[in-house]
């Protein structure tokens, strides 16, 4: 058997962090067995589906290198298979028409509660022969009410539902669309999905699809439910987590090999290893070891992971993640020096790509003084002659590099009597804006000559003009 699976997401907002996780599953278990990955849009929720949604869907997974080998299949351009299989299974008998309407069938739920019964519908309409004038029936499976259901769960095991339990469920509305019962089951077996890996909030909902298939004379999928995601309060994971859309991880400077590296972890392990190159996961990943207890999502072990890959992964990687980044953040990676050397300078420091760029900005666009208390601490009257020598000894420099920068940083801090911290603090301030940077001789040889020689004159003329 050729292993092919699915992802199969609603386009009606984001792409959920948990949703790129069972993405994951599901592209790691056909890539580990050689078999071949499915994207399908299920949007036959008209008034709910974006396109807007769809394209987020497609950048997010785009971003985190999930690829597919067929599709983006989406199921409103396949409404004409949908009527054919829904006739078949009317005409055989195995599918009804319903004319309830929904004052009816919230009646039906009322008094089902009243009587302390799990509210369903309760086959009013199952040995109905003639149609009722002006209304657009529904098509409901003639669910059998004998025997049982087994799910054979490659997380959970066997699981047995009773027939008894599951009602007639809808499988077209009265619109002519089909359910997402109805659709998924159609679509997983004419793509000939084999494995069928989702979260467990659709495990009560896979018996009554297995029901489905046995009527359309379908063989059925293996399936694997995985455990949901929760975050560190035990609640399940939402927006008050934190970020839940994949895309505001890409927006923080997240590394999208450090972000699937995590998601990996959460209910599958192979041993003690916490890194995992693709290649590593391909090999190694295997559903049938993920574990079935919820997985408590912590962002605190997702930055330490995202800094492992910023301090360990190639130069032109993070280099390339940091120039797409720059340029959403607003900044022009042209307007400075090389990325690279901006990489080597920050990644030792930074948790993520936000971070380098927030400290190297100043190496990229002019930094205003605005940061009164580091000005007056450090920019004060008595050390405008000493800035000033030390500006006539950079410009005199014949090389342009951190050791001759250091070399005249110290040489004039001897010649004013000054420690190296007391004239290399107000350099810093002067050329960064700032008193956090890498060292002061690193940050200078980054801005350049020409930048680091005007910044000293334009706070050389702030001392002035602030003590006259």
């Amino acid at each position: 058997m050729t292993v092919k699976t699915r992802f199969a997401p609603s386009p009606t907002g984001f792409l959920h962090i948990g949703g790129v996780r069972t993405a994951l599953f599901s592209w790691l278990y056909a890539r580990h067995h050689g078999g071949s990955f499915v994207l399908r849009i299920e949007d036959t929720d008209l008034e709910r589906s974006t396109e807007e949604s769809i394209e987020a869907i497609l950048v997010g997974l785009r971003w985190v290198g999930i690829d597919w080998d067929e599709g983006p299949y989406r199921q409103t351009e396949r409404r004409g298979r949908y009527a054919e299989v829904a006739a078949g299974l009317l005409a055989r008998g195995d599918a009804y028409h319903c004319y309830c309407s929904r004052e009816e069938l919230e009646a039906m739920r009322q008094a089902q509660t009243a009587r302390g019964e799990n509210p369903r519908y309760n086959g009013r309409c199952r040995d109905r022969k003639a149609a009722v004038a002006g209304v657009e029936p529904v098509l409901r499976l003639r669910n059998p009410h004998e025997g049982s259901v087994t799910v054979h769960d490659l997380v959970r095991g066997d699981v047995t539902f009773s027939n008894s339990e599951l009602d007639d469920l809808i499988l077209v509305r009265s619109d002519g669309m089909p359910t997402f019962h109805f659709g998924v089951v159609v679509d997983d077996a004419d793509m000939g999905i084999t494995h069928v890996i989702r979260g467990d909030d659709h495990l009560t909902n896979t018996p009554r699809q297995i029901n489905i298939l046995k009527a359309i004379g379908m063989p059925v999928p293996v399936y694997a439910h995985l455990p949901m995601i929760l975050g560190a309060d035990g609640a399940r994971l939402s927006k008050r987590h934190g970020a839940v859309n994949v895309l505001e991880y890409r927006d923080r400077g997240f590394l999208p090999e450090a972000l699937l590296n995590y998601l990996v972890r959460l209910g599958w392990a192979h041993g003690d290893q916490e890194v995992f190159s693709r290649e590593e996961m391909i090999s190694l990943f295997d559903v049938s070891t993920v574990n079935g207890a919820p997985a408590r999502f912590d962002p605190e072990k997702l930055n330490w992971l995202n800094q492992q890959y910023l301090k360990t992964a190639e130069t032109g990687r993070v280099t390339l993640a940091l120039r797409e980044h720059m340029r959403r953040r607003g900044v022009d990676p042209a307007n400075g020096p090389p990325l690279e050397r901006v990489v080597e300078a920050w990644r030792e420091r930074s948790v993520t790509l936000d971070d380098i760029v927030q400290a190297s900005r100043f190496a990229f666009d002019d930094p205003a003084l605005s940061d009164a208390k580091a000005v007056a601490q450090h920019l004060k009257p008595a050390i405008a002659q000493p800035l000033a020598a030390l500006r006539t000894a950079l410009a005199a420099l014949p090389q342009w590099t951190p050791a001759a920068i250091h070399d005249a940083v110290s040489r004039v801090a001897a010649e004013q009597g000054l420690g190296f911290g007391k004239l290399g603090q107000p350099l810093r301030v002067a050329v960064t804006g700032g008193t956090v940077s890498p060292p002061i001789d690193v940050t200078l040889e980054l801005v350049g000559r020409d930048r680091s020689l005007q910044r000293l004159d334009a706070a050389l003329r702030r001392i002035t003009a602030g003590n006259a």
